[in-house]
C-alpha cells in the first residue's frame, strides 16, 4: 500500500512502494530540481551559474514527488490565459515535466498529471496547454493536439510581387506597448491564442524573439501589422508577422521582398489554413505542416458555460456522456444545453430506464471540437464522436467554425 501526500491531504494507492509526498518544491530543493532538469532536458550550468540561480531560484509553480526525500519527478504549473471564440479563458500551463530513466514507469508523472488536474479546477483554469514529447503519452491523461502550424521556406524568387500599398513600413526598435494592440486585434480571431501579460511581451517576446523589428503603419499613423524577425547567414527567420488586412500583408510582404538581394530564402509559420501559396505567382514552394500543441479541458461544466456558442434562435437539449478518468468530475451523463443566445451549461443527470444518450465522446474529442481543431461531423464520420447523426450536426450548427493558431511556447 503506498500513500501520497498532497498538500497535507493522504490517499491510498493499492502500489508497492513507500512514501511518496507531493507538493510544491523550495528553495532547499533547488539543487535535486536542477540535477534533474539538467539531465532530463541534456544542458549544463557552470558553477558559477549555478551559484547565480541558486540565489534568484524562486520556486514558484513548481511541483515535485518526493520519496523519502528524494525528488523523482517534477513539473511546473504557469498561469495563463487563451482567446478561445474571442473570449480569454484561464488556462494552465504544463511544462518542465521530468523525472530521472531509473524512475520511469513507476506512475510518478501519472501521478503529477492527477495532480495538476486537481490544482487547476481548484485555481479555475478551465483548460490546459503543454508540448508534448510524445502525443501519445499525454492523450492517456486527456490532452489532445488541438493546433498545428505551416511552416514556409520562401526563395527570393518566389517573393510576392511588389506591390504599392498606402501606408508604409517602418522599422523600430521592439516596443510592447505599440506591437500589443495590433496582436491583441489580430490573435482573439484565433483559438488557442495566448493573452499576453506585460511580463510576458517583456520575457518572451521582446527578449527571446525580437532580433528586428518592423511595423507597416496605416495613412492614419495607426501601427496595422508587424514583424519579428532576424537575419543571419542570408537567411531571414520570421519569428512574428501579423496583420489586420491584406493592405497590411502585401506592406509587409514588400518590405521583406526588398530584401531580395541580401537573401537566400525566408522561413516562416503560420496558421495552418493560411493560403500563402495560392497568392503567390508560382505557388510550388516549401511549406510543411507541423503538428505543435495539446490542450486539454479541466473543467467541463466550467468551459462550455464560458463558451460562445452560435445562436440558433431557439434553446439546444442534448444528453452527452463525457468519458474522463482521470478527472472524475467530468466523468458522467450530462444534460448540454445551449440557449437561443449561445450560453451554453452542463448539468449532471441520470439516464431513465432504456433512455441512451443523444450522443458522447472522450475527454480529447471533446477538446478537439470545442478548441476548433475538428468539426463534429468529421469526428461523427471518425467514430470519435458517437451518437446520432442528428446530434452530431447539431454541434455542427452551435460550435463557431475558427481556426486554431498559437505563436507562443514554454
Amino acid at each position: 500500500m503506498e500513500e501520497i501526500i498532497v498538500q497535507g491531504v493522504r490517499a491510498n494507492l493499492q502500489e508497492r512502494g513507500g512514501m511518496m509526498e507531493i507538493r510544491v518544491m523550495n528553495k532547499d530543493d533547488f539543487d535535486m530540481r536542477t540535477e534533474l532538469s539538467m539531465y532530463a532536458f541534456q544542458y549544463s550550468l557552470s558553477k558559477e551559474q549555478l551559484d547565480e540561480q541558486r540565489n534568484q531560484y524562486k520556486p514558484v509553480g513548481e511541483w515535485g514527488a518526493f520519496e523519502d526525500g528524494q525528488l523523482q519527478a517534477m513539473y511546473t504549473l504557469i498561469p495563463f490565459q487563451l482567446y478561445i471564440q474571442g473570449r480569454p479563458m484561464a488556462m494552465g500551463g504544463i511544462a518542465g515535466v521530468a523525472t530521472f530513466p531509473e524512475q520511469r514507469r513507476k506512475g510518478h508523472v501519472a501521478k503529477l498529471l492527477s495532480h495538476s488536474l486537481v490544482e487547476m479546477k481548484e485555481k479555475g483554469q478551465v483548460v490546459s496547454c503543454l508540448a508534448p514529447f510524445s502525443f501519445g503519452f499525454y492523450r492517456k491523461y486527456g490532452w489532445e493536439l488541438y493546433t498545428d502550424l505551416k511552416r514556409y521556406s520562401v526563395l527570393p524568387s518566389q517573393f510576392p510581387p511588389r506591390t504599392a500599398t498606402e501606408g508604409h513600413v517602418k522599422r523600430i526598435t521592439p516596443d510592447s506597448a505599440l506591437l500589443e494592440p495590433v496582436y491583441e486585434a489580430y490573435a482573439s480571431r484565433y483559438n488557442g491564442t495566448m493573452v499576453r501579460d506585460r511580463d510576458w511581451w517583456t520575457n518572451s517576446v521582446i527578449r527571446r524573439k525580437s532580433g528586428k523589428a518592423a511595423v507597416y503603419y496605416r495613412p492614419d499613423g495607426e501601427a496595422g501589422g508587424y514583424l519579428l524577425y532576424n537575419i543571419e547567414n542570408r537567411v531571414l527567420h520570421i519569428h512574428e508577422m501579423v496583420y489586420l488586412d491584406e493592405t497590411a500583408r502585401q506592406g509587409l510582404w514588400t518590405f521583406l521582398a526588398n530584401h531580395d538581394s541580401m537573401l537566400e530564402k525566408i522561413i516562416l509559420s503560420a496558421p495552418a489554413n493560411d493560403e500563402l501559396p495560392y497568392l503567390l505567382p508560382e505557388p510550388r514552394i516549401s511549406q510543411e505542416i507541423v503538428p505543435f500543441f495539446m490542450a486539454r479541458i479541466v473543467d467541463a461544466a466550467s468551459f462550455v458555460e464560458q463558451y460562445a456558442f452560435r445562436g440558433t434562435g431557439e434553446p439546444v437539449l442534448l444528453k452527452f456522456q463525457i468519458i474522463d478518468p482521470h478527472a472524475p468530475w467530468n466523468e458522467g451523463v450530462w444534460t448540454w444545453t445551449i440557449g437561443a443566445d449561445g450560453q451554453g451549461s452542463l448539468a449532471g443527470t441520470a439516464l431513465e430506464a432504456g433512455e441512451t444518450v443523444d450522443a458522447g465522446c472522450d475527454i480529447q474529442t471533446l477538446t478537439a471540437m470545442l478548441m476548433g481543431y475538428q468539426r463534429p461531423q468529421a469526428l461523427h464520420r471518425y467514430g470519435r464522436l458517437t451518437g446520432s447523426a442528428e446530434a452530431a450536426g447539431i454541434l455542427e450548427s452551435v460550435i463557431p467554425d475558427r481556426q486554431t493558431y498559437l505563436m507562443d511556447s514554454f
